[in-house]
């Protein structure tokens, strides 16, 4: 029993220097702030490897005049003569003037003698206005101060510019959609008259053409660019090959594939693109009589490859020559 209680008593003695070993501190960053202000408070506990403590964490509120905003952020570090520091910060503001004595902050250690609280001091915090006017023009009327310009964010600017592009968006289509109702509308009021026939509009243009004379006043490159634009045209117009998006090479081979055979005509032909050919891209001058003997040779092809429309009973449209079908 005499064992019992010296054992007893060397733990009290123990937990009695261990308790004089530990240190717990609570500071503001500094001890003034204006309202509105934003400052740290920090809890600082000191303690021994082995001893076991325990501190409450602080919510919301340091008192009814301090808000904590955000922590706590805690930091522990290991002392060289083998102590532990444990660090935690809160982010606080205050909204009302005035001096302040925040409680102390402690942290507690459980034993079978009950529970031992270790103290903080008190923490002061002054809150005070900002002054607007000196104290001798105390009296005098000021102006509103106008509201502070906050700056504009990447966040913001980026915002704006999808609600412009969105906006950009819907108005282009809302203003395809209604030109488009107007065209179908256009269309459906508006009788469909049937093109001429290609012959017919072939022969039409060399005629304009010939009532120029272009080669006569020295325009040579530019009758051939429309002599040779109106037969390409026509093939476009006859057997649906796109010439003028062709060479004359392939222009002839594919006449060649849709069965055209290669008679007096197709010879026609040849002369007349390869002569313009000559004339836009070799820089070749051809004399009086080559002019009017393409110009001949491109009517001759238009008019002897003409669509001839038969009686209706037939229903059967043919080439008067020419064609290999």
């Amino acid at each position: 029993m005499k064992r019992i209680l010296i054992l007893s008593a060397f733990i009290i003695l123990v937990q009695a220097i261990r308790a004089q070993e530990v240190k717990v501190t609570a500071l503001f960053d500094s001890a003034r702030i204006y309202i509105g202000d934003q400052i740290h408070f920090t809890v600082t506990v000191e303690r021994p490897v082995g001893l076991l403590l325990s501190a409450p964490l602080l919510k919301d509120t340091l008192n009814k005049h301090i808000e904590i905003l955000k922590g706590p952020a805690s930091d522990t570090t290991i002392l060289k003569d083998g102590r532990i520091r444990i660090v935690q910060k809160y982010l606080v503001t205050s909204f009302d003037s005035g001096f302040y004595q925040v409680s102390p902050v402690y942290a507690e250690m459980s034993s079978a003698n009950g529970i031992k609280r270790f103290y903080s001091d008190y923490s002061p915090l002054r809150v005070m206005r900002v002054k607007l006017t000196p104290p001798d023009t105390a009296q005098k009327i000021f102006d509103i101060i106008k509201p502070y310009k906050a700056p504009v964010t990447a966040e913001e600017i980026l915002t704006w510019l999808l609600i412009v592009i969105v906006a950009a968006a819907l108005i282009w289509y809302i203003i395809r959609i209604i030109r488009k109702l107007k065209m179908k509308k256009k269309g459906d009021d508006e009788p469909v008259v049937n093109p001429d026939p290609a012959h017919v509009t072939a022969l039409r243009e060399l005629e304009k053409l010939r009532d120029e004379k272009l080669w006569q006043n020295g325009e040579i490159k530019l009758y051939y660019t429309k002599l040779s634009g109106i037969v390409r045209q026509y093939l476009e117009n006859r057997y649906s090959i796109l010439s003028l998006e062709l060479t004359t090479y392939e222009t002839l081979n594919l006449l060649k594939k849709s069965g055209f055979r290669e008679d007096e005509l197709f010879t026609k032909l040849r002369a007349v693109l390869t002569g313009a050919d000559l004339v836009k891209f070799a820089k070749y001058k051809p004399d009086a009589a080559e002019n009017e003997l393409n110009y001949n040779e491109a009517w001759d092809f238009v008019s002897l490859t003409r669509v001839i429309e038969q009686p209706l009973e037939q229903n059967v449209v043919k080439s008067e020559k020419g064609e290999g079908t």
